[in-house]
């Protein structure tokens, strides 16, 4: 896959609509082969093509730097495992994961109010969607729980008094994974991977037409 050719915000709208549910890259894969980038665009396609693959251990890389960081503020490791939380709502494969497993838990108690929250019906068009697809999540567009759970992360923050601590631990996380996509050169296991997941997804686009 050419990464030259891909925008960034290509990047971001694939990392919104792949599965995360896969597996993180072993250590060993993920501590492996080390170099600079010999140019600017070089290094934009490597940082592309390794945020891309490698976005389940960042992920886990974060919040383990958020943790070890606030291992002794509990209200803080509260509003960080929030803030993970509402981050993942972004993603379109959890929030329907979630959405459908809260619908089945709040069934057994109330079908009523499991029915209420399924979201509404959306007209379709020669077999896509007239509008673009919004992900609901209790019945509620998704955006409302990001909000939400932002909110209350920044409320424990701030009561904790470790909101300037938790910005320097999330900067340094950053930081180290813009170190680590920077320098981490790609293998042929990830283009692969790529092509794999690349052709799962237009098949599956395909196969809902």
């Amino acid at each position: 896959m050419d990464w030259d050719s891909v925008a960034a915000e290509d990047v971001i709208e694939a990392l919104r609509e792949v599965e995360w549910s896969t597996s993180p890259r072993s250590l060993a894969e993920f501590f492996s082969r080390f170099a600079f980038p010999r140019s600017f665009s070089k290094w934009m396609s490597r940082l592309k093509c390794n945020l891309y693959y490698y976005r389940t251990n960042y992920f886990i890389l974060l919040i383990f730097v958020l943790g070890l960081a606030l291992i002794t503020r509990p209200l803080a490791i509260l509003g960080a495992a929030l803030t993970a939380l509402s981050l993942a709502f972004l993603n379109d494969s959890f929030a329907a994961t979630f959405n459908e497993k809260m619908i089945r838990t709040i069934r057994h108690f109330s079908p009523h109010l499991a029915a209420k929250m399924r979201p509404p019906h959306m007209p379709v068009i020669r077999g896509r969607s007239a509008t673009r697809k919004t992900v609901y999540v209790c019945g509620q567009p998704r955006l409302v729980f990001v909000l939400i759970g932002l909110t209350a992360s920044f409320v424990l923050w701030f009561t904790s008094c470790g909101l300037l601590w938790v910005l320097y631990a999330f900067t340094t996380a950053l930081l180290m994974i813009l170190l680590h996509a920077t320098l981490r050169t790609p293998n042929l296991k990830a283009r692969l991977n790529t092509f794999r997941e690349e052709f799962r997804a237009v098949w599956r686009n395909y196969s809902e037409l």
